[in-house]
C-alpha cells in the first residue's frame, strides 16, 4: 500500500466542506481549505511519535482497577425469586457497611422491579447465566435521581444502575443486563422533544439544577448505567443490551476501566460507552453493537457545561463496533466542557453511516484537542471520517468549539459509499493542526 502524509496546518473548510474520496483517493479541494505553514508534516510525525511512546504510558499509569476485600455474600437464589431487586440491594448495603467486597448474583433469569444502586467497596459480580430483566414501568424508576441527560444536569428517572458519589466499585462476571427498551421505552422516542427542548434551554439559562425536575408526566427516557461523580471503577466481562438511552455512561469520573464488555441494541440513542466529563478512562477489548454510536467522548452541553470538567485522558482500544445511524467512535457532540488527550487504536469498525466522527455547532463552545487515532480499520461507512461544526439540533446561537492538533494515522478504508474525509468548518473556526499518514 502507497504509503502517504497530508498536514492540514490551519484549516477552515467552506461550507461545502473539504473531501477526500474512498478509497484514499488523494483529493483536496484547495478552493476549500486554507493552510499555513507553521505546522509541517516533519513537526507533527514528531509530535505523534512523543504521544504514542510517552504521553499514553504516562496516562495508563494512573489508570487502575480497584481491588476489594475477598470476602463476599451470595444473593440468596429464594430471596431472588421474591423481589430480585431488593435482594441484590440489600447484599449490596451489607457487604458496603462491612467493609466491602463481592456480591455474588448466582445463574438464573431474574425480574428487578427498578433500579440497583452500587456503593463504595462492592464488586457486583453476575454469574455466566444471570440474566437481569429490568421493569418496563416508568414508576419503578422513582424517586428522581440527579443524572446528566443529553449533556445537561437534571433530575429524571433512575438509570437501570446508579451510583452517585461512590467510589471503589464495580461490575463483573459473564451475566446479562436486559434493559427491554423493545417492550415499552422505545415509545418515549417520539415523545421527548418538548422536555429535550425545554432541558436544553434550561441548561441555556442556568436555571439552578433542584429546579431541573422531570419524571412523571416527561418523557426523557433514563440511561442504562449511568455513575455519577464515582472513583475508581471496573466494569468487565457483562453484557449490556436493551437499553432505554445511552447504554454505559460514566458523569463526573475518574479512574473507569471498562474491558471485555458487549453492548447490544437498545432504542435508538443506545450509544454503548460515552465517558462524559471523566478523565482517566480505559475501554479495551469491548464488542459494540448499537444502533447509535459506539463509543462517544463527551463533556456537556452549551452553556450547563462551561465552567465544569471537561474530559480527558480517554484510550479506546482493541475494540470491535457495528452501528446503524451513528458512529464507531466519535468526540461530542455534547463536548462543551472541553475533550483533550484522546488515544484510540486497533479498532474494527463497521457502520451504515459514520466510521469516525468529531461532531459539534455553534451552539458549544469548548475544544477538541490533542486526538492521537491509529491503525483504525472501517470495513463499511457511508462517510468513513467527519470533522463537522454543524451538527444539527443548532439553536441559534454562535460560540464555535475550537478543533487543534488532530493525529491520524494507518486508517484503512473499505466500502465507502459517500465520502472518505469530510471536514467542514465555520468562517472564523479554523480546524487546526491536522495530520494525517498511512
Amino acid at each position: 500500500m502507497q504509503k502517504w502524509k497530508i498536514c492540514l496546518a490551519k484549516c477552515k473548510a467552506t461550507r461545502s466542506g473539504a473531501h477526500l474520496f474512498a478509497p484514499f483517493a488523494l483529493l483536496l479541494a484547495c478552493a476549500s481549505l486554507a493552510c499555513s505553514q507553521n505546522f509541517t508534516a516533519r513537526q507533527a510525525a514528531r509530535a505523534e511519535k512523543q504521544a504514542w511512546q510517552k504521553t499514553l504510558p504516562k496516562i495508563l499509569v494512573q489508570i487502575k482497577p480497584p481491588v476489594f476485600p475477598i470476602q463476599t455474600w451470595t444473593v440468596e437464589p429464594q430471596a431472588l425469586l421474591q423481589d430480585a431487586r431488593q435482594a441484590i440491594n440489600q447484599s449490596i448495603l451489607l457487604a458496603h457497611q462491612q467493609g466491602g467486597g463481592q456480591v455474588i448474583v448466582p445463574p438464573g433469569e431474574y425480574a428487578l422491579a427498578g433500579s440497583l444502586f452500587l456503593r463504595s467497596g462492592v464488586n457486583l459480580h453476575l454469574s455466566k447465566g444471570v440474566v437481569l430483566k429490568f421493569s418496563t414501568r416508568p414508576e419503578d424508576y422513582l424517586p428522581l435521581v440527579k443524572v446528566r441527560w443529553e449533556g445537561t444536569v437534571c433530575y429524571n428517572y433512575s438509570p437501570l444502575i446508579y451510583a452517585y458519589q461512590q467510589e471503589n466499585l464495580a461490575i463483573t462476571g459473564e451475566g446479562i443486563v436486559d434493559g427491554q427498551a423493545s417492550v415499552f421505552f422505545h415509545t418515549w422516542k417520539s415523545q421527548q422533544k418538548p422536555d429535550q427542548a425545554l432541558l436544553r434551554q434550561m441548561g441555556n439559562d442556568t436555571v439552578p439544577e433542584v429546579a431541573r425536575q422531570f419524571g412523571p408526566g416527561h418523557y426523557l427516557r433514563p440511561d442504562g448505567i449511568q455513575l455519577f461523580e464515582c472513583k475508581n471503577i471496573l466494569l468487565e466481562d457483562f453484557t449490556l443490551q436493551g437499553s432505554p438511552f445511552w447504554s454505559i455512561h460514566p458523569v463526573f469520573c475518574e479512574n473507569v476501566t471498562a474491558r471485555r464488555l458487549k453492548v447490544r441494541p437498545g432504542t435508538t440513542n443506545d450509544d454503548g460507552f460515552d465517558p462524559e466529563s471523566s478523565r482517566n478512562v480505559l475501554i479495551e477489548d469491548c464488542d459494540f453493537i448499537t444502533h447509535d454510536d459506539g463509543v462517544a467522548i463527551k463533556a456537556g452541553r452549551d452553556q450547563d457545561a462551561w465552567g465544569r470538567p471537561g474530559s480527558e485522558n480517554i484510550v479506546v482500544r482493541n475494540c470491535s463496533f457495528k452501528t446503524t445511524v451513528g458512529s464507531g467512535v466519535c468526540i461530542g457532540s455534547e463536548m462543551s466542557g472541553g475533550v483533550r488527550q484522546v488515544f484510540v487504536e486497533n479498532c474494527r469498525i463497521r457502520s451504515q453511516k459514520h466510521g469516525l466522527n468529531f461532531k459539534s455547532n455553534p451552539d458549544r463552545g469548548g475544544l477538541m484537542a490533542q486526538v492521537f487515532v491509529r491503525q483504525i480499520q472501517v470495513e463499511t461507512a457511508k462517510y468513513a471520517l467527519t470533522f463537522t461544526t454543524d451538527y444539527h439540533s443548532w439553536r441559534g446561537n454562535h460560540f464555535p468549539s475550537l478543533y487543534h492538533d488532530f493525529y491520524l494515522s494507518n486508517l484503512r478504508f473499505g466500502e465507502v459509499s459517500e465520502v472518505g474525509i469530510h471536514i467542514v468548518g465555520l468562517a472564523d473556526a479554523w480546524i487546526e493542526g491536522c495530520f494525517f499518514a498511512g
